[in-house]
């Protein structure tokens, strides 16, 4: 089961963090930040990018201060980092889905 959380904002809108599978395959998993107006549009967007069966049940992980503001502060409003703390970087969601599967 996927870990994740969300934290509303002052401003109203919602960062949403998911633990997913990683789209290449393999045991690693992938976090995923999403800063949208709404839980329900976070998680559209991802479900956009292919994520099909991303739901948000419960609040057990939610982001980080570090998190809210690496999101916040990215144009695209949603990045991916493999979850093992391989790479320190964020990365836009458009460089993940350059990876080849």
């Amino acid at each position: 089961m996927p870990g994740g959380g969300f934290c509303k904002l002052p401003n109203g809108s919602v960062v949403v963090a998911l633990s997913l599978p990683s789209p290449a395959g393999g045991d690693g998993t992938v976090r995923f930040l999403v800063h949208a107006a709404n839980r329900a549009r976070a998680l559209t967007r991802l479900r956009n990018l292919g994520f099909r069966a991303v739901y948000l049940r419960g609040n057990a992980e939610p982001p980080t201060p570090d998190e809210i503001t690496a999101v916040l502060h990215h144009p695209e409003g949603l990045l991916w980092r493999p979850d093992q703390g391989v790479s320190p970087l964020w990365h836009p969601a458009r460089a993940l889905l350059r990876h080849p599967a």
